[in-house]
């Protein structure tokens, strides 16, 4: 069976995304060039998330004393002999990478973009930190690079987002989004499932919200408890506070999840992985690809299928 997407796989798949733009494998290369966040440096709050330790995704290739020149010379140094990936994608994934002056923002990613092997680049960052001066530029590279934007939203709900010490609105990231997508420039979103207070309702309510978006692409993760966040401190005082999934019951979650998802959003992630030395729950012990291939069983078991309950 062919699904909307081209193929018989039964979610629409990054790799794939992948492969359709490039006519190839392209590989992300993490860069932290030493950004911080307005929930860290006082400009709306302190602290940062309650959920977030940014030691959990930043690979340890990249670190903000060397120039982004030498993270990326390391970063394709550390995947080829993993894979033949001939070019590669800048991915400024540490903290918010569009937060500060336009012009010092350009000079960062064009540092990026000089690399030989850098066919584009990825910018993770949050609802409230895009600027339409900063969008104007970067719509001026898009004849000549892959410029991709990835927004932290975390949740649809605004009562979760000021308890997680968030920041922002859930408003604002539809803005953001909208505001994105209109000057052509591809837009991810991630979600976190399992915040506290979001019953199972809820959550599935989120795949209705964020299928309305103009998005390309979502990730999704578990919430996970990490060494160095405000939730460690939470947990150990008051492990009842938290909702934490087992691997089973995530995959059911997860499986139910993307049936109610829009067809033509690219599914990139469905768990993340933390460092297990910075892991405190839940721990399941199960690798991304492996995790991805219960859920492409469950999917065949249940006859199911990206977008099968989705209402336009």
């Amino acid at each position: 069976m062919q699904f909307p997407w081209g193929h018989d796989k039964r979610y629409n798949d990054y790799s794939s995304y992948i492969r359709r733009t490039f006519g190839e494998r392209v590989q992300k290369v993490s860069i932290n060039a030493g950004f911080t966040c307005p929930n860290r440096d006082g400009s709306k709050g302190t602290g940062g998330c309650s959920f977030c330790n940014n030691t959990t995704f930043n690979p340890s290739y990249c670190g903000p004393e060397l120039s982004i020149q030498e993270q990326i010379d390391k970063g394709t140094s550390f995947f080829r002999p993993k894979y033949q990936a001939q070019q590669y994608l800048a991915y400024f994934q540490a903290y918010s990478n569009t937060y500060g002056e336009t012009e010092f923002l350009i000079d960062q990613y064009q540092q990026a973009l000089n690399h030989p092997k850098v066919e584009g680049i990825i910018l993770g960052t949050r609802p409230d930190c895009i600027s339409d001066d900063l969008l104007e530029h970067l719509k001026k590279w898009q004849k000549d690079y892959y410029i991709a934007i990835e927004l932290g939203a975390e949740s649809t709900l605004n009562t979760t987002l000021d308890n997680i010490n968030r920041g922002h609105s859930y408003e604002e990231t539809v803005d953001a989004a909208q505001r994105i997508a209109a000057a052509g420039i591809p837009v991810g979103l991630h979600l976190i499932l399992g915040l506290p207070g979001e019953d199972r309702e809820q959550l599935l309510k989120h795949a209705d919200e964020v299928s309305k978006l103009p998005i390309s692409f979502l990730k999704l993760h578990q919430l996970q408890i990490v060494k160095g966040s405000a939730f460690e401190t939470l947990y150990e005082q008051n492990p009842s506070h938290f909702n934490l999934y087992s691997a089973e019951e995530f995959i059911d979650l997860v499986v139910e999840f993307v049936e109610l998802m829009n067809p033509n959003i690219v599914m990139e992630r469905f768990i993340s992985q933390a460092p297990y030395d910075l892991l405190v729950a839940p721990k399941w012990g199960i690798k991304n690809f492996e995790f991805v291939a219960k859920i492409e069983k469950r999917l065949a078991e249940l006859d199911s299928w990206q977008g099968k309950r989705f209402k336009a």
